[in-house]
């Protein structure tokens, strides 16, 4: 069988030999060019291809600029949206007052109004029993004893319809005040019913256009792989490192300063507490009788107690302080296939964002990525270190200040590339740069 396979391939290669050899050398160099130019066809169709494909990156880069911007856009909408809700509930809040305002003012037109009913009450029911009702003037006049009982007589019944018609006028002015005020408390209700549904339609506002974010930041995550990023244009990143050096001479001198103060805090204590060992001594050595004197003078004087030793300047890696409340949500480390360089702490409601350790503001200003960042620059213990405090609702404090630890910053927000309201928070051993080399584990620093 093998003999019979070897016998036929041996039969076909000579066949083929022998039609190769009877093929014309033109035919051989026609075919050769023309797969030379169907590789140069597939060569060009590469090129057009790697070009589309360029092409298609860069408009993928445009978009994502456009969401960029539609998300700064939306930030800052939303921000004016939360300022116009707050002012609703200003005027809501004021409206109420006014209202309640007037129904004090118509409960006491309403008291006065009831008193006088009843003063003219009785006063009618006085006139009937006194005479059906009328006074008869004539009698009045006519029973006067002399001329000055009668121009008595005529002042008295002048000042008793001047007082009626007072009273009626008073009654008739109260009564009116009182429709006036309750017609004006009806509109300030129907105002207050209006800005309500006003303030609603804020909200309603307010929660599409972070749905629209939400949406906006799904697309773009879709299109990067990645949500938290962070990262910054070339630009961006110059300014901050600019300004970086500024704020790194001022927290060095802010430092240097800082230290001037506690030696000369520390050594008035030292001195005070002297005095203060010494004024003991004395009054002890007054206080002992005089039998004693010649065997106390055999002694040594007590020495006055050393001067306490000044605190030591916080050690190891506990320097900072926890920069808001409520739990950890995302960790350092390695998240959705890149590197996450903080920790994202998430609470609801009004969070107050602090200062994490005392500083100088190194930039303040809103980040497309971060939306409305803080950067401080610290000196501790002769280390620099940088803190981020991004994505917050407002900011408190500006480039260049000087803030202690605990300093308020912003409120916990929603702004750049986020889907919910957190602090993203990092710490650079060093000075901040663009690739976060410096970064490290808030965790392992904060007490």
């Amino acid at each position: 069988m093998k003999r019979k396979i070897i016998a036929t391939a041996l039969t076909l290669t000579l066949g083929l030999s022998g039609l190769s050899a009877a093929i014309p050398q033109t035919t051989i160099a026609a075919s050769l060019d023309e797969q030379l130019n169907d590789v140069k066809k597939k060569q060009s169709k590469n090129e057009q291809e790697l070009k589309e494909k360029e092409s298609e990156l860069a408009d993928v880069h445009a978009e994502q600029e456009d969401v960029h911007a539609d998300i700064e856009r939306l930030d800052k909408e939303v921000a004016e949206t939360d300022n116009q809700i707050s002012t609703k509930e200003n005027e809501i809040n004021k409206t109420n007052e006014e209202i309640d305002q007037l129904k004090e003012e118509i409960a006491v037109l309403e008291d006065r109004i009831a008193e006088r009913d009843k003063l003219l009450k009785d006063r009618v029911r006085s006139m009937q029993q006194n005479g059906g009702g009328t006074v008869d003037y004539m009698e009045v006049l006519l029973g006067s004893k002399d001329f000055g009982d009668l121009v008595e007589r005529v002042l008295a019944l002048n000042t008793i319809a001047d007082q009626d018609k007072k009273i009626l006028e008073e009654h008739k002015a109260d009564k009116l005040s009182v429709e006036e005020k309750k017609a004006e408390v009806e509109d300030k209700l129907a105002s207050l019913q209006d800005k309500k549904a006003e303030l609603e339609a804020l909200k309603k506002e307010l929660d599409a256009k972070k749905a629209e974010k939400d949406k906006l930041m799904k697309a773009l995550e879709e299109e990067e792989g990645e949500l938290h990023n962070h990262m910054m244009d070339l630009n961006e990143s110059a300014e901050l490192l600019e300004a970086q050096e500024k704020a790194v001479q001022q927290e060095i001198k802010r430092a240097e300063e800082a230290a001037r103060k506690a030696e000369a805090e520390r050594k008035a204590a030292a001195k005070a507490a002297k005095e203060k060992a010494a004024a003991e001594a004395a009054a002890a050595k007054k206080a002992k009788n005089s039998s004693s004197s010649n065997e106390s003078s055999s002694k040594s004087s007590p020495a006055p107690a050393p001067a306490p030793a000044p605190a030591p300047e916080p050690s190891g890696s506990a320097i900072f302080s926890k920069p808001s409340a409520g739990p950890i949500t995302s960790g350092f480390g390695s998240r959705w296939g890149s590197m996450h360089e903080g920790i994202d702490i998430a609470q609801g409601g009004e969070v107050p964002i602090k200062a994490a350790a005392a500083g100088t503001v190194l930039k303040s200003y809103h980040s497309s990525s971060y939306g409305n960042v803080v950067f401080i620059t610290h000196s501790i213990n002769g280390q620099m270190y940088t803190t981020v405090y991004a994505h917050m609702k407002n900011r408190a404090v500006s480039t260049g200040q000087s803030v202690s630890a605990g300093t308020y910053l912003g409120s916990m927000g929603n702004t750049g590339r986020s889907t919910g309201q957190h602090l993203h928070f990092e710490i650079h051993k060093g000075g901040w740069n663009a690739s976060k080399s410096n970064a490290v584990n808030p965790m392992n620093y904060l007490r």
